[in-house]
């Protein structure tokens, strides 16, 4: 008898049935309405929540519940067909889009949802581009098929014009349109799958066999896949057929390499394709065996360090978020790349090189909480005890650090004042601005060193508002707050250089450091960048201590201005050179000089002002075209696009100031009767005008 191969360790066997998943979206989509129907399928809840009734149990927070949005990523875990998946639900409006961004450097596939009467909106495409930057493969949904103007051609023909770095292809084919949407052919499986009862999504019926127009889609669809996928090549020139084992096995190998994007089509409220999906998230979407190992640095030496996902190796894991649940309870939620985490282990903070204790380590179900003993590599969960653990942070063994990439930084765009009703809530203010900022990494608070004044910044006027409702409802603060103001960026349009000494003497103590710098302007987006000239590099006494101080004093110089005390962007300082006392000569003298060389550099470089410049889209009924652009026109706004959305309606694409956009949302229902849709997110910084 021959042997069928050792098989793998329980350990494995496990990590590979894991699915970590995100859906993400634009605003009003769907995700969470589908977030509940899988929930409901899986057997998760035993009612399922709807979002127009704030009971969706995904948006656990009050607010989330009244305004009918996502405002914070929550975490659930369930079981589908022997795999266990963990499942983040995101926010779809811009002013949240760091939660998105969080929750996709820890996931190991995405459901990108799509509105199939809509196509892609501003918003999907924002996060479509964010699962490219962390390599998130991905499966489509086209959501709503029930809705007047849907339509899933439509939909992958936007797709492929906004995204052609994949090939994307449906493995579904809808049996009718609109309110006569009543099921689908299933391509890969060859079968016929009917909506039976519109309360139960599990409700089904299913017959053998595809429509002639069916298997010319499946052959259409393998084609597309050939372009992908060699052994799909080689089953298209040699003519042969293609099972439903071979083609569903190339539509693995090519979506686990991103090139590949498989669409599906249902409605989530009308309960139509909900279990399909949780069929292709196992079968198309990575376990954490599938994908490339997590790369770190090793502190101690700076060599890289790769960790596969392997509960027998040291302990590598991301705080991705920081949550207060249960009495404002500190909760961090982590992603383990490799290892375990028990309760009561001491685990080690490489970026902050500090011990930490584990108190409990637990399974969310959103708000709700299930107590483990422990968990492992793969698996997605909270735990409590960490008392200055931040988002982005690397957890490790203590016997082998570990640092992994820190998460993207978003800088505010907007700031308001804000003030407690009474002078003695002041401080009990400034504690939960402390903490609502250790939970939100783009959101900022401090007090304006002029004014005295407490001013909060964030990603737009929503943002805002949700923090002062915050501070109102969860830490029973009376709060007012002021006008939103735009925050401004300062920039450099010409090439300057300068040079300034510090010098200083007392009876037991002489300083002396001098410092010539040239400063000139980068593209746009270029960022704030210090070099050291070949020349400068090549003096004797500009040693690593030396260059630290001067570098730290031109990037402090470039956090005030030179016109109005906002930070310097898109700049560029080089040193260019130094003079050096015997005796006198210190690394603070040197700080200050330099600092004092920006400046003046700056002031001579023709600086002028940026603003945040956002971009904007409109659809709206085509009637009401030519008062939009008036709109927009009056608002210093460029039109960058029209086009045809629908038989009737128009989709404007447009960027404007941020500043003049200010009450825009108002204006616009007024000039439509309520009937246009509006979406804003920050572009860049640009010149005023």
């Amino acid at each position: 008898m021959t042997s069928a191969g050792p098989r793998p360790a329980a350990g494995e066997r496990r990590i590979r049935a894991i699915r970590n998943i995100g859906i993400m979206a634009h605003i009003d989509a769907g995700k969470t309405t589908l977030t509940e129907r899988l929930l409901f399928v899986a057997g998760r809840t035993h009612k399922m929540g709807e979002v127009h009734d704030g009971l969706a149990v995904m948006d656990w927070m009050e607010l989330e519940r009244e305004r009918g949005i996502t405002i914070t990523s929550a975490v659930t875990s369930f079981e589908w067909r022997g795999h266990e998946l963990h499942l983040i639900d995101t926010p779809g409006h811009v002013d949240f889009t760091i939660e998105v961004e969080r929750s996709l450097r820890v996931l190991d596939g995405a459901v990108a949802v799509f509105d199939a009467a809509h196509g892609v909106e501003p918003q999907s495409e924002t996060v479509w581009r964010q699962a490219d930057r962390y390599r998130v493969p991905r499966i489509a949904f086209a959501n709503k098929m029930d809705r007047v103007g849907a339509d899933l051609g439509l939909t992958l023909a936007s797709m492929h014009r906004r995204f052609p770095d994949q090939v994307i292809a449906a493995v579904q084919r809808p049996l009718g349109a609109e309110a006569e949407f009543v099921g689908f052919e299933d391509l890969v499986g060859r079968r016929t799958l009917r909506f039976t009862d519109p309360d139960d999504p599990r409700a089904i019926a299913e017959t053998q066999g595809l429509s002639p127009e069916g298997e010319a889609e499946r052959q259409a669809l393998v084609e597309r896949l050939a372009d992908v996928d060699d052994a799909m090549a080689e089953a298209v020139l040699a003519d042969a057929p293609v099972d439903e084992e071979a083609l569903r096995a190339a539509i693995r190998r090519a979506t686990l390499t991103g090139r590949f994007v498989p669409v599906l089509c249902g409605s989530a409220l009308r309960n139509k394709g909900i279990p399909q999906v949780l069929d292709a998230v196992c079968d198309y979407l990575p376990s954490p065996l599938d994908v490339p190992p997590v790369r770190g640095e090793d502190p101690r030496s700076g060599e890289e360090v790769v960790r596969a996902a392997d509960e027998g190796a040291p302990l590598v894991a991301l705080a991705f978020k920081v949550s207060l649940l249960d009495e404002r309870r500190r909760h961090v939620f982590l992603r383990v790349y490799s290892g375990r985490i028990a309760e009561g282990d001491t685990v080690w903070n490489a970026n902050l090189r500090k011990h930490e204790k584990v108190a409990r380590v637990l399974l969310m179900h959103a708000v709700q909480k299930k107590r483990v003993p422990a968990l492992g590599a793969g698996q997605i969960f909270a735990v409590t005890g960490l008392k200055e653990t931040r988002t982005g942070d690397t957890l490790s063994d203590p016997g082998h650090p570990v640092v992994l990439e820190r998460l993207s930084a978003y800088e505010p765009v907007i700031s308001q004042a804000i003030e407690a009703a009474s002078l003695s809530d002041r401080d009990a203010l400034l504690e939960a601005l402390a903490r609502i900022a250790d939970e939100d990494p783009s959101f900022r608070s401090g007090e304006d060193p002029d004014t005295g004044q407490l001013i909060v910044s964030g990603m737009g006027e929503l943002h805002l508002e949700v923090v002062a409702e915050r501070l109102r409802r969860e830490f029973g603060l009376q709060v007012r707050t002021g006008q939103p103001q735009v925050l401004m960026r300062e920039t450099l349009t010409a090439a300057a250089e300068a040079t300034a000494a510090f010098e200083r003497k007392t009876e037991e103590l002489e300083l002396f450091g001098e410092v010539t710098v040239r400063v000139g302007p980068l593209p746009r987006g270029g960022g704030f960048r210090f070099r050291v000239d070949p020349a400068a590099e090549a003096l004797p006494f500009l040693r690593p201590e030396l260059r630290a101080a001067v570098e730290q004093g031109a990037r402090e110089a470039g956090e005030a201005g030179v016109l109005e005390g906002y930070p310097l962007q898109d700049v560029e300082v080089v040193l260019a050179g130094a003079s050096w006392r015997e005796g006198s000569s210190k690394p603070m003298a040197y700080k200050v000089a330099a600092a004092d060389a920006v400046r003046e550099a700056a002031a001579r470089a023709r600086p002028v002002m940026l603003e945040p410049v956002m971009r904007v889209e409109i659809v709206a009924p085509g009637e009401h075209l030519g008062a939009l652009i008036g709109s927009l026109d009056q608002r210093k706004g460029t039109i960058l696009d029209v086009a045809e959305r629908g038989a009737a309606t128009k989709a404007i694409q447009a960027e404007a100031p941020l500043r003049r956009m200010f009450g825009y949302a108002t204006e616009l229902r007024s000039l439509t009767q309520g009937r246009a849709v509006f979406t804003m997110r920050f572009d860049r910084f640009d010149a005023v005008a």
